[in-house]
């Protein structure tokens, strides 16, 4: 007996809308063995009969239509109410939700993604699902969603506690949304929040190199790229790490290096001066992540070297010229002095290994 458009699909529409209840929290019983197989079986028959009983392509577009009807019924009142952080929340949970819509639907309407779409060379159901969310509810709220995560990032860095577990949760529908592909993740939020980190990271740079020594201006480096690194492992898409330590280290160390390494009281020349192995080792390790400020304190030690050098073969012949003993005194200065330079360059080097 063959099954006619509008009579399978009032079969199909009650177990579609008994989903759609328990999505919304409705008292509803689950689902059982019986109850699916009589939905499949319709779908099935539907799509199998002669034609024109043959109602394929009909219960394709229904299926699309059914997600688009409970989007615009039922999601995106709920989310236009939501406001500040609950929107956020409600969206992770709509879309959550659309998950386990799209696959139940993708269940029940199997056999379309079994045959027919194949045949008519047809996107496959998960990706019409996925399709009609991103078209009326990504579209709609992602710019309020990027703006809301970049606030709480920025909150973090001073140092606040965030809700990381829902911040991830957001992200991820960025990451999710794109269906494999990264485009949306990439151009719709982390463009933008590179962009952040860039403004961020040169409005603290500004004020560091002028209120800071250059050791505890490279301190702080050090922990700002820890907790760049710490974001990107609890939150967003580990593509992100090599792009966000890569505007940091610009802000931080290409922009100013020249003005953090000549510090008048505290630059490189202070501290190779001075023997402070441990801030020179932090200074190689930050540097060495930039070539060409990595040669800029190359060039600046061989400096050190040859501008101390002079000075201690002029008070070695002065003394000479005095006495034996004074000679013997200078020439061990000399060594140490050299054997000092050689040790941290060496210290600098392995340090950083």
């Amino acid at each position: 007996m063959e099954i006619e458009l509008e009579q399978g699909w009032e079969i199909i529409e009650r177990g579609i809308t008994r989903l759609k209840n328990i999505l919304e929290g409705l008292p509803e019983p689950k689902f059982s063995s019986a109850n699916y197989m009589e939905l499949y079986t319709t779908v099935y028959n539907m799509c199998t009969q002669k034609p024109p009983h043959d109602y394929s392509q009909q219960l394709y577009d229904r299926y699309r239509e059914s997600i688009g009807d409970y989007i615009n019924s039922m999601v995106l009142p709920s989310l236009r109410e939501k406001h500040d952080e609950f929107m956020p929340m409600e969206l992770v949970k709509r879309w959550e939700n659309h998950k386990v819509l799209v696959r139940w639907l993708s269940h029940f309407f199997h056999y379309l993604d079994w045959e027919f779409i194949p045949r008519r060379s047809l996107l496959p159901l998960r990706e019409v699902g996925f399709i009609c969310f991103r078209n009326l509810v990504y579209h709609a709220f992602y710019r309020d969603l990027r703006v809301w995560v970049l606030s709480l990032i920025d909150q973090e860095r001073e140092g606040e506690e965030i809700d990381r577990a829902l911040l991830k949760n957001v992200v991820d529908i960025f990451v999710e949304i794109g269906t494999g592909q990264m485009d949306y993740y990439v151009h719709d939020f982390e463009a933008a929040m590179l962009r952040a980190t860039v403004a961020y990271y040169s409005g603290k740079a500004s004020n560091w190199i002028q209120e800071d020594s250059c050791p505890d201006y490279l301190l702080k480096v050090e922990e700002c790229l820890r907790s760049e690194k710490d974001r990107v492992s609890h939150y967003l898409h580990p593509s992100s790490e090599p792009k966000l330590l890569e505007k940091v280290q610009n802000e931080l160390l290409s922009v100013h290096g020249i003005q953090l390494l000549t510090k008048e009281h505290s630059g490189f020349h202070v501290l190779l001066r001075d023997d402070q192995v441990d801030d020179l080792s932090r200074m190689f390790r930050l540097f060495s992540r930039l070539p060409h400020r990595l040669q800029l304190v190359s060039n600046m030690f061989w400096e050190h070297v040859t501008d101390e050098f002079p000075g201690l073969v002029q008070r070695a012949q002065d003394a000479a010229r005095n006495n034996t003993l004074q000679v013997k005194d200078d020439s061990v200065s000399w060594y140490i002095f050299l054997s000092r330079s050689i040790v941290t360059l060496f210290g600098l080097v392995s340090s950083s290994v």
